[in-house]
């Protein structure tokens, strides 16, 4: 999942990756969350492209389960995905719906962690709640993707549209 527009009075504002981080940085150190359109797949279905999130300031500790955007140690690319591995080192992270956890990322990339993800106007709370430490033990485990796609496929003709 990476982060690319900036809403201005429902006008996008592309931005190469690089200064999208750097912004995001820059406002983050001055303790002022940061909202933006995301993009990508790679924490489907808990974060979609598509919907809006909430980057709050690194709290003090980052535990097992949060979401958090991170500058890529391969690139300083700016990526959101969750934290799977806590490790004296730094941590271990990966997106919810990809195959291969991320670099080890050291606790000086972590630039914040989500705290509000809203689809459509309305706030989504599945997978940031207590519920986070259950779906990044499934996501390291490589599971998650397949439980969630396998329920998805039997209650799909259940759903309204």
């Amino acid at each position: 999942m990476t982060g690319k527009y900036v809403k201005a009075d429902q006008a996008q504002l592309a931005m190469p990756n690089a200064a999208f981080a750097e912004l995001m940085t820059a406002v983050l150190d001055k303790g002022t969350p940061f909202r933006f359109q995301a993009t990508g797949f790679s924490m489907t279905p808990f974060i979609r492209s598509g919907d809006v999130i909430t980057i709050a300031p690194t709290p003090a500790r980052i535990r097992f389960g949060d979401v958090v955007a991170f500058e890529s140690p391969s690139g300083g690319k700016l990526v959101v995905h969750r934290v799977v591995r806590v490790s004296r080192d730094g941590y271990i992270i990966k997106g919810d719906n990809s195959p291969e956890a991320d670099a080890d990322v050291p606790g000086s990339r972590i630039l914040g962690r989500v705290a509000r993800v809203e689809r459509r106007g309305k706030r989504v709370r599945l997978g940031s709640g207590i519920e986070r430490v259950a779906v990044a033990f499934l996501s390291r485990r490589g599971w998650l993707t397949r439980i969630v796609w396998t329920a998805w496929r039997f209650a799909r003709p259940f759903v309204k549209k």
